[in-house]
This record gives C-alpha cells, structure tokens and sequence, in this order.
C-alpha cells in the first residue's frame, strides 16, 4: 500500500477515535455541569429560606423597606423549585431535573414549602403599626420642638422677676429639658425601642404635668407620684403680665400630654403578625431539613453514576491507547527511512554534494531518494562549475583592471608635466581643463586600484610585507597622504596613536588608516570637523581607532558596511567620490594581519571605525 493511502487511513481511524472522545467528554461534561448547578440551586434554597425569615423577622421590627424584597425572594424561591423539577434555565445556565430516584424528597421539600410561604406571604400584606400609637407618636413628634420653644420663652419671662421667683426660674428650665426628653423617647418608640423609652417617657410626663402645676398653684393629689422625688410645693403666683407663656404652655401640654398617655399604654406594633413569625421561626428547621436530605440523595445518587462511568472511561481509554499504538506502529515503519534521508539533506547543507541514498523499495520514499541522489549529483557538478567560472572571472578582472591602470599612469603624468609648464605656458581655461583630466585619472586609477586589491583579497593573492615597525609612524605617514586636502577643508586631525613596535606591512596599514581618514573626511564639516586617531595596547593586541564628528550611519545600513560595492549614503557618495570598495578592502587587509575590524556609528554624532594587529606575527609576510 502507498504510504499515503496508509496515511488517509490512519488519519481516518485517529480523527474517528478523537471524535469519538470528544463525544464521550462533551456529553459527560455538559450533564456533571448541569447537575453541578442544580445543586447549587437547590443550596441557594437554603440560602433563601434564611433570607425570608429575616426579612419577615425585620418587616415585623418595623422595616418596611424589607416588604418588597420579602416578595421578590418568595417569587425566586418558586421560580427555581419549579425548574428543579422540570430542568430549564436560571440565571443564564442550564440545570438538570431532579432525578426520578429523589423526587420523593423534593415532593416533601414543595410541601413544606407551601406551609412557610403561605405565613410570609401574609407578613409580607400585613401591616406593622398599630395607627392610634402611629397617630399619637407623630404628633408628639411634631409638637416637640414648639413645647420646648414655648418652655424656653417662660424660662425668658421668669428672668425678668426678682429672686423670689428663682424657684419658678428653676423649675421652668426642668420643663425645657424634660421637653427635650420626652422628645427623644418619643423618637425611639418610633424606632421599635419601646419598652425602656415607655418607661422613661412616663417619668417624663409626670415630671412635666407636675412642674406645670406647681407654676400655676395647682395640687398634685391626683398624679401618681411613686417611684419619684416629687413633692408639692407653695409658690407665689407669677404676676399676669408675666404668665402668657405659662398659659400658652398649659394649653398645648394638655393635647400633647393625652398623645403621651396613648403612647404609653399601646404598643406601636400590631399583633397580627406574632402567630406568623412563630409558625416561620418552627418550619425553618424542617424546610432547611427536608432540602439537606434532597442535596444527600442527590450527592449519593451522582456518586453511583460517576463510578459506573469511571469503568466505561476506563475501557474507552484502553481502546485509544490500542489504537494509538497501533498507529504509532505503523507510522514509524512507514516513516524510517527518512532518517537516512534527513541525515543525506545535512551532508547537503554542509557543502557536501555528490552522496547517495541506497533504498530500493517502490513507494513514495524510494521516489523521493531517487529525486535526492539526482539533485545531489546535479547540484555537485553545478558548484564544480561555478567554482571554475568564479575563478576564471576573477582571474580576468584582475587582468583587465591592471591593463586598465597602465595606460592611466601616463596620462596622469603628462597631465603633470603639462600643468608644470614644461612643455610651455599655458592658459587659465587650459589648465583648468587639463586638472580635470589629472582629477578624472587619478579617481579611475584608484578605482582600478580599488578593485584590484579586492579581486587580489578574494583570491588570495595580496601580498603583505610584515616588518617590526612602529605603529605611530604609519598613522602619521596615512595623515600626510591627505594633508593637502586637510588643510584645503579645515579638518583638525590629533593623532594620539602610542609609539609601539608591532608587526604589519606599513604600507598597507597606511592605505587601511588613509580609507579610513577619507571616509571621515567625506562625513565631518569643513571648519568645524574633528578626527581624531588613537590606540589602546592589550596584552596580545593593539587596537587602533579612527573617531569623527560627522553625520554618522543610520543603524539599519551599519551591517551591511564592509559589504563590498556597498554605500550608506548613495548621494554623498557622488558628490564627494567613492566606490564603495574601502572598507571592503580594510577588512581584508585588517583580517590578512590576523585582526578585526568594526564600526560604532550615531546618527547626527559621529562614527568610529576600530580595528586590531596582533602584537606577534605567526604566518610571515603573505
């Protein structure tokens, strides 16, 4: 059978068994799910039937801002027992239905329930207040602050009478006070804080019905006195012109203190809902059961089922192993023989063509290992080819540019001996046109010089004459080489290169430090540029820098700078010449001495061209 045939077949049998799986997963997955947020809601059960009788316990304490919520919570505790039974959707996730085995339980949960919702819901319609003592509360309420006012403009009168009348003084501030008072119990009645109020709210009335009497001669036969330090007293009568307030005061205290006396004697709440909270606060316990028992039943029965399950999931799982074994089997003695494939490819990508793959079968990897030996053998005699056309082209580029150079030397020294004058004068537009010629030769001829030192690198054919000199005076001897133009631009050059004997062909170092220096040249700006030239000695090298204030390189072209023909900046290169062929040849003359070079460049700062020569020499001259 093809290999491929085999392999539609295995992934056939592979995407059947997964498909399968995933069956398997997603259905017991999706029902564990559901059940696990039945049972949650039948928790969240528990968790309302609590919340119901604290909302009925605090409708009945008085808060009537429960009454709403009250009913909300009995509508959700039916809504979710209604989809226990039938299965269907709360709050946006799917449940499960009660399991026929435990439906007994949840009839008996229905039952109860009904009993329990019944007594909230008439919590929840009854009302709270009784209205007399509602009535009676808020109207003491609302006469409270107008008592105290009315008990402070007496104590104002009294100020006004001489000292007899101190003890009238005394007892109209007791009134201002109790008035206060009663005020306040009068609020935490209306609060549900009943009992302890009551009673201070008595001893208030007493206190103030008896000041009241005292002020106005009256006796206090009738007032029950018990339990207080209250005696009768005689005072002297409050003259007419001072008692407005008094009688203002005994009007009002007199509707204000039969609202008292109801406050005292009823109880703010109603009785209609003490029987309903009783029977609440006893089914709690049996509700909260008969849900317990609905949750084990359930728990019990999901642990019966996941134990059959695990055995089906265990056999399911001895099939995929089998099955994938078998397919593993059968992919690797289908698939071996690309390892002495894989193995041929490497020698391939090491540069080693020509091998062969022995493998006579007639499926797919034999055809493959055919292609392979053909490509193999193909591309070995196409590289022994390139090689032989490489070399012959290199050989015939260094041909022609030193034929190109020879005609070029005289043509540039006749141009001289013209220029000197010695062949006769000559006039301003000639010389101006036979500088150009000079200027025009000498650029071709360090051109062809360029590319000959590159094809005589590449070819290994540059001869270097290494000799034990001093590296300080090679760089002043590449600083000569340009100081005319140095000093035509205004370039400062500070050569701080130590004296240090090495060994190097000096001049082939001049021309690496001259290319180096130029291209600065070309980068810094006349009057203001900077180069600066320096060295650091290492225990095995020296490392030699060339620095500039000029422009710089942007980051992305600095890679790619030693790359021969390749220029930065194409328009400058134009305007101030160049071949893009330097730093091409200082990297082979720099890597011919055993150094390296390299380049840090900022843009808009500066660049500095750094490269190394070994302070021993172990190949000779080259």
């Amino acid at each position: 059978m093809k290999i491929i045939s085999k392999t539609y077949l295995l992934i056939g049998v592979l995407i059947g068994v997964a498909l399968f799986n995933l069956f398997v997963l997603y259905s017991t997955q999706t029902t564990t799910a559901n059940e696990s947020y039945s049972i949650i809601r039948v928790g969240d059960l528990k968790a309302k039937v609590e919340t119901i009788a604290g909302l009925a316990s605090s409708i009945a304490n008085g808060k009537e801002s429960d009454r709403p919520i009250l009913e909300k919570e009995i509508a959700e505790f039916d809504s979710v027992l209604l989809t226990l039974k039938t299965g269907g959707t709360i709050r946006g996730q799917v449940v499960a239905p009660i399991p026929a085995d435990i439906t007994p339980d949840y009839e008996r949960v229905t039952k109860i329930w009904k009993e329990y919702r019944a007594d909230a819901v008439e919590i929840q319609a009854t009302s709270l207040y009784n209205k007399d003592v509602v009535n009676a509360v808020n109207y003491v309420l609302e006469k409270n602050t107008e008592l105290i006012l009315v008990s402070d403009g007496l104590t104002r009168d009294l100020e006004l009478l001489d000292r007899n009348y101190n003890r009238h003084r005394e007892i109209a501030a007791e009134l201002r006070e109790t008035a206060k008072i009663i005020g306040q119990n009068t609020l935490l009645v209306s609060l549900g804080q009943e009992q302890e109020a009551k009673e201070n709210l008595h001893k208030a009335r007493i206190t103030f019905d008896a000041g009241i009497r005292k002020l106005l001669q009256l006796p206090l036969n009738d007032l029950d006195l018990s339990g207080t330090n209250i005696k009768s007293e005689e005072l002297i009568p409050i003259p007419r012109e001072n008692s407005d307030s008094l009688e203002e005061l005994d009007l009002l205290w007199e509707s204000v203190e039969l609202r008292i006396k109801t406050i005292e004697t009823k109880s703010l709440y109603s009785d209609d809902l003490d029987n309903p909270i009783a029977r609440i606060n006893n089914q709690r316990q049996s509700l909260l059961g008969s849900i317990d028992s609905v949750l084990d039943m359930w728990n019990a029965d999901r642990i019966e089922r996941r134990d059959q399950g695990q055995i089906i999931t265990q056999a399911v799982i001895g099939a995929d192993i089998a099955i994938f074994v078998m397919v593993l089997f059968t992919i690797r003695r289908s698939l071996s023989p690309l390892e002495t494939i894989t193995n041929a490819l490497s020698k391939v990508r090491e540069g080693v063509y020509g091998q062969k793959i022995e493998y006579s079968a007639k499926d797919e990897i034999g055809d493959l290992a055919s292609s392979f030996n053909t490509m193999s053998e193909t591309i070995r005699a196409k590289e022994e080819e390139a090689r032989k056309t490489d070399t012959a082209k290199d050989e015939f580029l260094a041909m022609i540019t030193h034929e190109l150079k020879t005609p070029l030397v005289p043509i540039r020294g006749y141009a001289d001996i013209l220029l000197g004058g010695h062949l006769g004068d000559l006039t301003d537009k000639q010389k101006e046109r036979i500088s150009i010629i000079k200027s025009s030769a000498s650029s071709l001829l360090q051109l062809i010089s360029d590319l000959l030192d590159v094809q005589k690198l590449e070819l290994g054919q540059l001869k270097m004459k290494k000799e034990n000199a001093d590296i300080r005076a090679t760089a002043d001897k590449s600083i000569q080489t340009l100081h005319p133009q140095l000093e035509e631009d205004r370039i400062t050059v500070t050569n701080e290169v130590a004296s240090i004997m090495a060994p190097h062909d000096s001049d082939r170092i001049t021309q690496v430090l001259t290319n180096l220096i130029r291209n600065s040249l070309k980068a810094v700006k006349p009057g203001t540029g900077k180069i600066r030239i320096y060295s650091e000695d290492l225990p095995n090298e020296i490392k030699i820098s060339v620095s500039d204030n000029g422009t710089g390189i942007p980051y992305d072209k600095q890679s790619k700078l030693f790359t021969k023909f390749y220029q930065a900046d194409a328009s400058l290169t134009r305007e101030k010449g160049g071949s893009g062929l330097g730093l091409s040849i200082c990297k082979g003359i720099v890597e011919a001495h055993g150094g390296k070079i390299s380049l840090q460049s900022t843009p808009d700062s500066g660049t500095t061209v750094t490269f190394t020569l070994p302070k021993s020499d172990h190949k000779g001259a080259v």
